[in-house]
Protein backbone atom coordinates (compact mmCIF):
# COMPACT_ATOMS: atom_id res chain seq x y z
CA UNK A 1 0.00 0.00 0.00
CA UNK A 2 1.62 3.16 -1.05
CA UNK A 3 0.20 5.64 0.75
CA UNK A 4 1.18 5.21 4.19
CA UNK A 5 -1.95 7.22 5.96
CA UNK A 6 -4.04 4.84 4.33
CA UNK A 7 -2.27 1.48 5.49
CA UNK A 8 -2.21 3.27 9.03
CA UNK A 9 -6.12 3.47 9.42
CA UNK A 10 -5.86 -0.24 7.80
CA UNK A 11 -3.70 -1.35 10.59
CA UNK A 12 -5.26 1.23 12.93
CA UNK A 13 -8.99 2.00 12.34
CA UNK A 14 -9.59 5.23 14.33
CA UNK A 15 -10.65 6.07 16.95
CA UNK A 16 -11.22 2.64 18.33
CA UNK A 17 -14.71 1.88 18.16
CA UNK A 18 -16.36 -1.42 19.30
CA UNK A 19 -19.77 -1.83 17.52
CA UNK A 20 -21.33 -4.29 20.73
CA UNK A 21 -20.94 -0.37 22.47
CA UNK A 22 -24.05 1.22 19.82
CA UNK A 23 -26.43 -0.93 22.15
CA UNK A 24 -25.94 1.57 25.19
CA UNK A 25 -24.85 4.45 23.82
CA UNK A 26 -24.68 7.19 21.63
CA UNK A 27 -21.73 9.27 20.88
CA UNK A 28 -22.31 12.85 20.28
CA UNK A 29 -20.00 15.83 19.51
CA UNK A 30 -19.08 18.15 16.91
CA UNK A 31 -18.77 19.20 13.89
CA UNK A 32 -22.49 17.95 12.67
CA UNK A 33 -24.46 17.14 15.46
CA UNK A 34 -27.92 18.07 14.13
CA UNK A 35 -29.10 20.80 16.09
CA UNK A 36 -25.74 22.90 15.38
CA UNK A 37 -26.31 22.24 11.47
CA UNK A 38 -29.73 23.72 11.74
CA UNK A 39 -28.15 26.86 13.73
CA UNK A 40 -25.12 26.98 12.04
CA UNK A 41 -25.73 26.05 7.97
CA UNK A 42 -29.75 26.79 7.85
CA UNK A 43 -30.02 29.93 10.12
CA UNK A 44 -32.56 27.90 12.41
CA UNK A 45 -34.89 27.24 9.18
CA UNK A 46 -34.09 24.15 7.74
CA UNK A 47 -37.71 22.12 6.81
CA UNK A 48 -36.32 18.75 8.46
CA UNK A 49 -39.44 16.88 6.79
CA UNK A 50 -37.54 17.26 3.36
CA UNK A 51 -35.25 15.14 2.10
CA UNK A 52 -31.54 15.71 3.26
CA UNK A 53 -28.31 14.33 2.02
CA UNK A 54 -24.79 14.86 3.75
CA UNK A 55 -21.55 13.76 3.30
CA UNK A 56 -18.83 12.49 5.54
CA UNK A 57 -15.66 12.64 3.91
CA UNK A 58 -13.04 10.65 5.73
CA UNK A 59 -15.52 9.49 7.96
CA UNK A 60 -13.40 7.25 9.86
CA UNK A 61 -14.90 4.35 11.72
CA UNK A 62 -18.01 6.12 11.93
CA UNK A 63 -18.58 9.28 14.78
CA UNK A 64 -20.18 11.73 13.01
CA UNK A 65 -21.81 9.92 10.62
CA UNK A 66 -23.77 7.29 12.75
CA UNK A 67 -24.15 10.33 15.02
CA UNK A 68 -26.43 12.41 12.60
CA UNK A 69 -27.68 9.08 10.58
CA UNK A 70 -29.04 8.21 14.05
CA UNK A 71 -30.37 11.78 14.62
CA UNK A 72 -32.16 12.39 11.56
CA UNK A 73 -33.57 9.10 11.47
CA UNK A 74 -35.35 9.93 14.90
CA UNK A 75 -36.54 13.13 13.85
CA UNK A 76 -38.31 11.42 10.62
CA UNK A 77 -36.16 13.11 8.05
CA UNK A 78 -36.06 11.58 4.76
CA UNK A 79 -31.94 11.47 4.56
CA UNK A 80 -29.56 10.40 3.09
CA UNK A 81 -25.65 10.00 5.07
CA UNK A 82 -23.42 8.88 2.87
CA UNK A 83 -19.93 7.48 4.50
CA UNK A 84 -16.97 7.74 2.53
CA UNK A 85 -13.20 6.78 3.40
CA UNK A 86 -10.47 4.89 2.13
CA UNK A 87 -9.96 3.05 4.50
CA UNK A 88 -11.98 -0.83 4.25
CA UNK A 89 -11.24 -1.16 7.89
CA UNK A 90 -12.26 1.90 9.24
CA UNK A 91 -15.67 1.11 6.90
CA UNK A 92 -16.19 -2.07 8.22
CA UNK A 93 -16.20 -0.40 11.90
CA UNK A 94 -18.59 2.09 10.59
CA UNK A 95 -21.23 -0.77 9.06
CA UNK A 96 -20.66 -2.69 11.79
CA UNK A 97 -22.16 -0.04 14.03
CA UNK A 98 -25.12 1.38 11.78
CA UNK A 99 -26.24 -2.53 11.37
CA UNK A 100 -26.52 -2.74 15.23
CA UNK A 101 -28.66 0.50 15.07
CA UNK A 102 -30.57 -0.42 12.48
CA UNK A 103 -29.40 2.53 10.45
CA UNK A 104 -31.34 2.38 7.12
CA UNK A 105 -30.28 6.22 5.89
CA UNK A 106 -26.60 5.18 5.52
CA UNK A 107 -24.77 4.44 2.61
CA UNK A 108 -21.09 3.53 2.90
CA UNK A 109 -18.83 4.51 0.00
CA UNK A 110 -14.52 3.43 0.00
CA UNK A 111 -12.60 5.90 -1.95
CA UNK A 112 -11.18 9.37 -1.91
CA UNK A 113 -12.72 12.56 -1.08
CA UNK A 114 -11.36 14.11 -4.10
CA UNK A 115 -13.23 12.23 -6.14
CA UNK A 116 -16.16 13.56 -3.93
CA UNK A 117 -18.17 14.78 -6.93
CA UNK A 118 -18.90 11.50 -8.55
CA UNK A 119 -21.32 11.22 -5.51
CA UNK A 120 -23.65 14.38 -6.67
CA UNK A 121 -24.74 17.11 -4.44
CA UNK A 122 -25.15 17.00 -0.96
CA UNK A 123 -26.91 19.84 1.63
CA UNK A 124 -24.34 19.22 4.52
CA UNK A 125 -20.40 17.81 4.23
CA UNK A 126 -18.34 16.80 7.32
CA UNK A 127 -14.50 16.80 7.10
CA UNK A 128 -13.38 15.68 10.70
CA UNK A 129 -9.85 15.28 11.28
CA UNK A 130 -9.01 15.08 7.84
CA UNK A 131 -7.98 17.43 5.85
CA UNK A 132 -4.62 17.65 8.47
CA UNK A 133 -4.06 14.30 6.63
CA UNK A 134 -3.84 15.05 3.37
CA UNK A 135 -1.11 16.19 1.10
CA UNK A 136 -2.98 19.65 -0.04
CA UNK A 137 -5.81 19.95 1.90
CA UNK A 138 -6.69 23.35 -0.03
CA UNK A 139 -7.17 20.95 -2.74
CA UNK A 140 -9.47 18.90 -0.81
CA UNK A 141 -11.53 21.21 0.61
CA UNK A 142 -12.57 22.73 -3.15
CA UNK A 143 -13.72 19.37 -3.78
CA UNK A 144 -15.96 19.47 -0.94
CA UNK A 145 -17.33 22.67 -1.17
CA UNK A 146 -17.80 21.94 -4.85
CA UNK A 147 -20.38 18.88 -4.11
CA UNK A 148 -22.47 21.82 -1.28
CA UNK A 149 -25.83 22.63 -2.90
CA UNK A 150 -26.04 26.20 -2.75
CA UNK A 151 -27.65 26.78 0.24
CA UNK A 152 -25.38 24.21 2.28
CA UNK A 153 -22.95 24.17 4.39
CA UNK A 154 -19.82 22.02 5.82
CA UNK A 155 -18.29 21.61 9.36
CA UNK A 156 -14.60 20.38 9.54
CA UNK A 157 -12.02 20.28 12.36
CA UNK A 158 -8.48 20.30 12.27
CA UNK A 159 -5.49 20.59 14.49
CA UNK A 160 -4.62 23.84 16.27
CA UNK A 161 -1.07 24.16 16.87
CA UNK A 162 -1.18 25.68 20.24
CA UNK A 163 -2.64 23.44 22.13
CA UNK A 164 -0.67 20.36 20.48
CA UNK A 165 2.49 21.54 21.98
CA UNK A 166 4.95 18.76 22.09
CA UNK A 167 3.37 16.73 19.89
CA UNK A 168 5.02 17.47 16.85
CA UNK A 169 8.77 17.45 18.80
CA UNK A 170 7.83 13.89 19.77
CA UNK A 171 7.00 12.59 16.51
CA UNK A 172 10.39 13.86 15.34
CA UNK A 173 12.13 12.41 18.03
CA UNK A 174 9.93 8.94 17.57
CA UNK A 175 11.01 9.14 13.17
CA UNK A 176 14.37 8.54 14.78
CA UNK A 177 13.48 5.79 17.69
CA UNK A 178 10.61 3.99 15.93
CA UNK A 179 11.20 4.51 12.31
CA UNK A 180 8.38 4.05 9.91
CA UNK A 181 10.45 0.87 7.96
CA UNK A 182 9.85 -1.25 11.30
CA UNK A 183 6.44 -3.42 11.78
CA UNK A 184 4.03 -0.94 12.68
CA UNK A 185 3.38 -3.15 16.46
CA UNK A 186 6.87 -2.57 17.08
CA UNK A 187 7.12 1.21 16.40
CA UNK A 188 3.83 1.76 19.17
CA UNK A 189 5.58 -0.91 21.76
CA UNK A 190 8.70 1.31 21.21
CA UNK A 191 6.18 4.96 21.52
CA UNK A 192 4.91 3.65 24.69
CA UNK A 193 8.28 3.31 26.46
CA UNK A 194 9.55 6.53 25.43
CA UNK A 195 6.71 8.39 26.81
CA UNK A 196 6.99 6.20 30.09
CA UNK A 197 10.64 7.45 29.97
CA UNK A 198 10.05 11.20 29.59
CA UNK A 199 11.15 13.60 31.62
CA UNK A 200 10.01 16.28 33.33
CA UNK A 201 11.00 18.93 31.01
CA UNK A 202 9.74 17.69 28.04
CA UNK A 203 6.84 19.70 26.23
CA UNK A 204 4.67 16.61 25.56
CA UNK A 205 4.82 15.60 29.25
CA UNK A 206 3.79 18.93 30.51
CA UNK A 207 0.90 19.38 28.28
CA UNK A 208 -2.43 17.98 29.81
CA UNK A 209 -4.53 18.09 27.31
CA UNK A 210 -3.29 15.24 24.88
CA UNK A 211 -4.65 12.12 26.30
CA UNK A 212 -5.14 9.87 22.61
CA UNK A 213 -2.30 8.26 23.17
CA UNK A 214 -3.39 6.58 26.55
CA UNK A 215 -6.93 5.14 25.12
CA UNK A 216 -6.11 2.90 22.67
CA UNK A 217 -3.12 1.89 19.69
CA UNK A 218 -5.03 3.58 17.66
CA UNK A 219 -4.90 6.91 19.36
CA UNK A 220 -1.17 6.31 20.30
CA UNK A 221 -0.44 5.88 16.80
CA UNK A 222 -2.30 8.76 15.41
CA UNK A 223 -0.83 10.99 17.83
CA UNK A 224 2.67 10.55 17.66
CA UNK A 225 3.34 8.13 14.75
CA UNK A 226 1.18 9.34 12.25
CA UNK A 227 2.89 10.16 8.46
CA UNK A 228 1.11 13.07 7.91
CA UNK A 229 -0.44 16.00 9.64
CA UNK A 230 -0.09 19.88 10.01
CA UNK A 231 -1.54 21.70 12.44
CA UNK A 232 -2.99 25.74 12.18
CA UNK A 233 -3.55 28.73 14.22
CA UNK A 234 -7.02 30.80 13.61
CA UNK A 235 -6.03 32.93 10.54
CA UNK A 236 -4.73 29.54 8.58
CA UNK A 237 -7.94 27.83 9.21
CA UNK A 238 -9.78 31.33 7.96
CA UNK A 239 -7.41 31.22 5.02
CA UNK A 240 -8.19 27.97 4.16
CA UNK A 241 -11.48 28.18 4.05
CA UNK A 242 -10.98 31.31 2.05
CA UNK A 243 -9.36 28.96 -0.21
CA UNK A 244 -11.96 26.85 -1.09
CA UNK A 245 -14.85 29.94 -1.33
CA UNK A 246 -16.28 29.15 1.71
CA UNK A 247 -16.93 31.66 4.63
CA UNK A 248 -17.00 31.29 8.39
CA UNK A 249 -19.88 30.99 10.02
CA UNK A 250 -18.89 30.57 13.39
CA UNK A 251 -15.68 28.42 15.78
CA UNK A 252 -17.25 26.02 17.90
CA UNK A 253 -17.10 26.67 20.59
CA UNK A 254 -17.98 30.18 20.42
CA UNK A 255 -16.71 31.29 23.89
CA UNK A 256 -13.30 30.41 23.46
CA UNK A 257 -12.60 32.93 20.27
CA UNK A 258 -13.93 35.52 22.24
CA UNK A 259 -10.69 36.89 24.05
CA UNK A 260 -12.39 38.57 26.69
CA UNK A 261 -13.09 34.96 27.86
CA UNK A 262 -9.31 34.66 29.31
CA UNK A 263 -8.42 37.76 30.61
CA UNK A 264 -10.28 39.89 33.64
CA UNK A 265 -7.65 43.00 33.09
CA UNK A 266 -10.44 45.82 32.29
CA UNK A 267 -6.97 48.10 30.25
CA UNK A 268 -6.57 44.97 28.53
CA UNK A 269 -9.80 43.73 27.75
CA UNK A 270 -11.16 46.95 26.10
CA UNK A 271 -7.90 47.26 24.32
CA UNK A 272 -9.04 43.42 22.50
CA UNK A 273 -12.82 44.92 22.37
CA UNK A 274 -11.03 47.71 19.70
CA UNK A 275 -9.38 44.83 17.42
CA UNK A 276 -11.17 43.26 14.33
CA UNK A 277 -13.29 40.12 14.74
CA UNK A 278 -10.62 37.97 12.72
CA UNK A 279 -7.58 39.89 15.19
CA UNK A 280 -9.86 39.02 18.20
CA UNK A 281 -10.41 35.58 17.78
CA UNK A 282 -6.47 35.21 16.40
CA UNK A 283 -5.93 36.86 20.07
CA UNK A 284 -8.03 34.59 22.13
CA UNK A 285 -6.15 31.74 20.50
CA UNK A 286 -3.06 33.15 21.71
CA UNK A 287 -4.32 34.05 25.22
CA UNK A 288 -5.35 30.33 25.48
CA UNK A 289 -2.80 28.31 24.30
CA UNK A 290 -4.95 25.33 24.61
CA UNK A 291 -7.14 25.05 21.54
CA UNK A 292 -5.97 21.86 20.17
CA UNK A 293 -8.59 21.55 17.64
CA UNK A 294 -10.29 23.88 15.51
CA UNK A 295 -14.16 23.09 14.95
CA UNK A 296 -15.86 25.19 12.37
CA UNK A 297 -18.63 25.78 10.01
CA UNK A 298 -18.62 27.62 6.63
CA UNK A 299 -20.92 27.93 3.95
CA UNK A 300 -20.35 29.27 0.12
CA UNK A 301 -19.22 32.69 -0.21
CA UNK A 302 -21.78 35.38 0.58
CA UNK A 303 -24.08 33.83 2.98
CA UNK A 304 -21.76 33.55 6.14
CA UNK A 305 -23.35 36.62 7.92
CA UNK A 306 -26.56 34.58 7.47
CA UNK A 307 -26.20 31.69 8.00
CA UNK A 308 -26.14 31.53 11.96
CA UNK A 309 -29.93 31.87 13.89
CA UNK A 310 -30.64 34.46 15.51
CA UNK A 311 -32.74 34.74 18.83
CA UNK A 312 -36.07 36.20 18.11
CA UNK A 313 -39.10 36.31 19.94
CA UNK A 314 -40.24 33.87 17.41
CA UNK A 315 -37.33 31.66 17.81
CA UNK A 316 -37.63 27.77 19.65
CA UNK A 317 -34.73 27.63 21.44
CA UNK A 318 -33.22 23.98 22.44
CA UNK A 319 -30.54 22.25 25.18
CA UNK A 320 -27.90 20.47 23.54
CA UNK A 321 -27.60 17.17 24.65
CA UNK A 322 -28.45 18.07 28.62
CA UNK A 323 -31.82 17.73 30.24
CA UNK A 324 -33.08 21.12 30.84
CA UNK A 325 -34.41 20.90 34.55
CA UNK A 326 -31.39 19.02 35.86
CA UNK A 327 -29.54 22.42 34.13
CA UNK A 328 -31.88 24.65 35.54
CA UNK A 329 -31.52 23.21 38.87
CA UNK A 330 -28.02 24.16 38.70
CA UNK A 331 -28.36 27.64 37.41
CA UNK A 332 -29.09 29.42 40.69
CA UNK A 333 -29.95 33.48 41.03
CA UNK A 334 -26.84 35.16 42.41
CA UNK A 335 -24.77 32.25 41.44
CA UNK A 336 -22.18 32.03 38.01
CA UNK A 337 -22.30 29.26 35.89
CA UNK A 338 -18.76 27.34 35.81
CA UNK A 339 -17.47 25.44 32.96
CA UNK A 340 -13.88 24.33 32.30
CA UNK A 341 -12.50 24.35 29.21
CA UNK A 342 -9.34 22.24 28.94
CA UNK A 343 -8.43 22.41 32.31
CA UNK A 344 -9.49 26.00 32.80
CA UNK A 345 -12.41 27.03 34.85
CA UNK A 346 -14.55 30.28 33.64
CA UNK A 347 -17.21 31.70 35.64
CA UNK A 348 -19.98 33.03 33.58
CA UNK A 349 -22.06 35.46 35.21
CA UNK A 350 -25.82 34.50 34.76
CA UNK A 351 -29.21 36.51 35.66
CA UNK A 352 -31.55 35.70 38.33
CA UNK A 353 -33.92 33.79 35.74
CA UNK A 354 -31.77 31.99 34.12
CA UNK A 355 -32.93 28.58 35.69
CA UNK A 356 -36.77 29.86 35.07
CA UNK A 357 -36.01 30.26 31.29
CA UNK A 358 -34.20 26.96 30.69
CA UNK A 359 -36.49 24.77 32.69
CA UNK A 360 -39.39 25.98 29.86
CA UNK A 361 -36.55 24.97 27.01
CA UNK A 362 -38.17 22.30 25.38
CA UNK A 363 -37.13 22.73 22.17
CA UNK A 364 -40.88 23.32 21.12
CA UNK A 365 -41.89 27.20 22.66
CA UNK A 366 -40.93 30.15 21.24
CA UNK A 367 -38.57 32.40 23.18
CA UNK A 368 -42.40 34.64 23.76
CA UNK A 369 -44.44 31.41 24.98
CA UNK A 370 -40.89 31.67 27.46
CA UNK A 371 -41.51 34.42 28.22
CA UNK A 372 -45.04 34.53 28.63
CA UNK A 373 -45.47 31.48 30.64
CA UNK A 374 -42.82 33.13 33.24
CA UNK A 375 -45.10 36.13 33.58
CA UNK A 376 -47.81 34.02 34.14
CA UNK A 377 -46.16 31.45 36.45
CA UNK A 378 -43.18 33.00 37.80
CA UNK A 379 -43.63 37.17 38.07
CA UNK A 380 -46.60 39.02 36.92
CA UNK A 381 -44.91 42.30 36.74
CA UNK A 382 -42.20 41.12 34.53
CA UNK A 383 -41.49 43.56 31.34
CA UNK A 384 -41.10 42.54 28.21
CA UNK A 385 -37.58 44.21 28.44
CA UNK A 386 -36.40 42.75 31.19
CA UNK A 387 -36.98 39.32 30.17
CA UNK A 388 -35.68 40.09 26.67
CA UNK A 389 -32.73 41.07 28.50
CA UNK A 390 -32.48 37.76 30.96
CA UNK A 391 -33.22 35.86 27.90
CA UNK A 392 -30.34 37.40 26.50
CA UNK A 393 -28.15 37.22 29.06
CA UNK A 394 -28.87 33.21 29.58
CA UNK A 395 -28.54 32.91 25.84
CA UNK A 396 -25.10 34.62 24.65
CA UNK A 397 -23.92 32.42 27.93
CA UNK A 398 -25.38 28.98 26.88
CA UNK A 399 -24.78 29.37 23.01
CA UNK A 400 -20.95 30.45 23.70
CA UNK A 401 -20.66 27.09 25.43
CA UNK A 402 -22.48 25.57 22.50
CA UNK A 403 -25.76 24.45 24.67
CA UNK A 404 -28.33 26.47 23.76
CA UNK A 405 -28.80 26.81 20.28
CA UNK A 406 -32.12 27.93 17.65
CA UNK A 407 -34.20 24.87 16.39
CA UNK A 408 -36.66 26.64 14.78
CA UNK A 409 -38.98 29.68 14.31
CA UNK A 410 -42.65 29.60 15.59
CA UNK A 411 -45.36 32.11 15.98
CA UNK A 412 -44.45 34.72 18.69
CA UNK A 413 -46.76 34.70 22.04
CA UNK A 414 -49.60 37.23 21.71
Amino acid sequence: MSDPVQAQYEAYPYPARDPKDEARRLITGSPSHLLEIGHYVFAGRRDWSRPFRALFAGGGTGDGAVMLAQQLADRGCPAEVVHLDLSTASRAVAEARARVRGLANMRFVTGSLLDAGALGRFDYVDCCGVLHHLEAPEAGLRALAQVLEPDGGIGIMVYGELGRSGVYEMQDLLRRLAPDDQPAADRVAMARRVVRALPETNLFRRNPLLGDHLSSDAGLFDLLLHARDRAYRVPGVLDLLAAADLDLVSFIEPIRYRPETWVTDPSVRRRLGELPDVERMAAAELLSCGMKVHIAYAVPHGRGRQAAAVPSDRAIPAIRDLDPALLARALKPGVPLTVRFDGVPLSLPMPALAGPIVARVDGRRTVGEIGADLRTTVDRRLSDAAFAAAFDATYAALNGVNRMLLAGFGAAAA
